[in-house]
Order: structure tokens, then sequence, then C-alpha cells
């Protein structure tokens, strides 16, 4: 069964909504298992939620299935340790000081998506493509630097803590483009099956990985972990169901596509702190909004070009 090409677009909605609800869900544990505990619960506690989507997919939307091609056994790989090491930069910028500074550089995740599709996998944006993705990447810098000045993300004491942000922001782009990759490897656009087997294959490597790292750093945590299944494994489900809208998206259209339709998320959150706390934003945060939502709308309204081959490597 091949996925028509428009589907994208609530793929990726279904995506944002079920990350709004795991990042929520996981906040709660971050006290009880720390920041590394935490972030191993979206994986070891999303892998059965993962097999049950691919076994759904396997009966209701067979189709041609490679399972492991050679492109997918290069690319997989590399899409789940980059997300785990962007993953790992962004909790150890959170304990310095100029958490703002790199969480603005992070942001240029969806211009380098955009820069390692076409150079990686020719994934072609077109004029609206490109210019969702140039507003997306000034809307969310503003958003995330807000307080802070413009020369105090270029200047030394920044430096520091830049780098760490444009690696956070390259490793989750890396990791996008990866994924899709690995998707169109595995059985070409729109293949459902390919896109759950994807997602199982990726969260089982990283749930392994995490899982030795923390046998051998602190097993404590780990043990912690596995006491707090109850809660995790909600936010494991929501996290699964997050993941399996992208990877859809991402079979679909070009990752940076899906990343800048994705931030619809963030305007969701605004909207929330508007009408619930009556949050009045400043000029800069209201020109950020506006960039974002322009991104959307034009991510939304200019359909991508995609690549019709499995990427080599």
């Amino acid at each position: 069964m091949i996925l028509p090409v428009w589907l994208w677009i609530p793929a990726t909605l279904v995506a944002a909504a079920a990350q709004t609800a795991r990042n929520a869900l996981q906040r709660g544990l971050v006290r009880e298992l720390g920041g590394v505990g935490a972030t191993s619960v979206r994986f070891l506690y999303g892998l059965p939620a993962s097999a049950v989507l691919f076994a759904l997919a396997a009966s209701f939307a067979p189709s041609e299935l490679e399972r492991f091609p050679p492109a997918l056994l290069f690319w997989l790989p590399i899409g789940a340790v980059a997300q785990i090491l962007a993953t790992f930069f962004l909790l150890e910028v959170m304990a310095r000081r100029n958490f703002a500074v790199a969480v603005a550089w992070s942001k240029t995740e969806i211009l380098l998506v955009a820069l390692a599709g076409w150079l990686l996998l020719g994934d072609r944006l077109g004029l609206g493509g490109w210019l969702a993705v140039l507003s997306a990447t000034a809307g969310v810098i503003l958003l995330s630097a807000e307080g802070v000045r413009l020369r105090e993300l270029f200047g030394a004491r920044a430096r520091a803590v830049a780098w760490r942000g444009f690696a956070i922001g390259a490793g989750f782009a890396l990791a996008a483009v990866a994924y899709r990759a690995s998707v169109l490897a595995a059985g070409g656009p729109g293949s459902l099956l390919a896109a759950t087997w994807t997602l199982l294959l990726a969260q089982g490597l990283q749930s392994l990985l995490l899982a030795v790292w923390l046998l051998f750093r602190d097993p404590g945590v780990l043990a912690a972990v596995a006491r707090a299944r109850r809660g995790s494994l909600f936010a494991g489900t929501a996290g699964a169901l997050a993941s399996a809208g992208w990877f859809v998206a991402f079979s679909l259209a070009p990752a940076a596509a899906v990343r800048t339709l994705g931030l619809v998320e963030m305007l969701f959150a605004l909207v929330v702190g508007r009408r619930l706390f009556r949050e009045r934003p400043s000029a800069r945060e209201l020109l950020g909004q506006l960039l974002v939502a322009a991104a959307v709308v034009l991510a939304a309204g200019a359909p991508p070009l995609e690549i019709s081959r499995s990427p080599d490597r």
C-alpha cells in the first residue's frame, strides 16, 4: 500500500501533537530520573508501541519491504546516534548560564535539514519551500533568543555554548535526513510499512545503546527507569506515535518541509500561553510568531518536490 503524497501534512500535524503530549509527560519524569534517564524513556518504553504499529501496518497496509538494504544499514545508525548525541548536547547546555544563546543556535536545525537533504539526498524544495525554511529559521531564532541581545549571539562569551547549540541543530538535522533516507531505502516513497519498520529498528538500536550506556555509567538510573514504568509507558507510547508521524511524513516529503510544518506545535504553545496565562508578546516575539506562521502556511501550501528513487550510499 502506497500512501498519497498529501498525507504528509496530517501525518506531520499528528506528530507535532503527539510530541507535545510526550514532552508534557516526560517533563514530569526529569526530577525522578534525571535528564538522561527521562530521555531514555522515550526509546525504551516506546519500543512496545513501535512494535504494535509495525504489526498493524503489516496487517492492514502490506507492501514491498526490503528489511536490511545496504542504504538502510548505512543511514539508520547515523540517524540514531545523531539523535542521541544531539539530545545529550541539549541536556548539557541546560546546565550552562548562556542556555538561551545555545538554544538560539540550535534553531538553525531547519535550515541545516534543508541543506543536508539537498546535498545528501537530492531533495528539492522549490521557491516556496526555501522561503518557508528561511522564514522559519528567522522566526524560531527570534523567539528562542528573547532576552538575548544580538551581539551576545556572536560575542566571545557565547562561543563556549554557541558551538554546542549549533551541534544540537546539526545533530537533529542529520537524524531527520538519515531517517528519510532509511525509509526510502526500505520501501520507497509513501510506504507505511517501511516507515514503521524503520521506526522499530531505530528505537531498538537507541534503546540498546542507552541501556548499555546507563548500565556501565549509572546502573542506578537504569533501575529507576525500570521502576517508573507506569508513567514512562505513557510517555514512551506518545513518543512512538510522534515518531511514527514524523517517519510517515519523511517517506512522503523532504525532511525540511516536514520540520517546517511541524513548527505549528510552537504556535499552539504560544496561543495557549496567551489564552490561559494572558501573556503579552514583545515586539520581537510578535515578529518571530508572524515569521513562523508564514513559514507554516508556505510549507503547507507549497507541495514539496520529492525524489522518486531510494538513496544510494
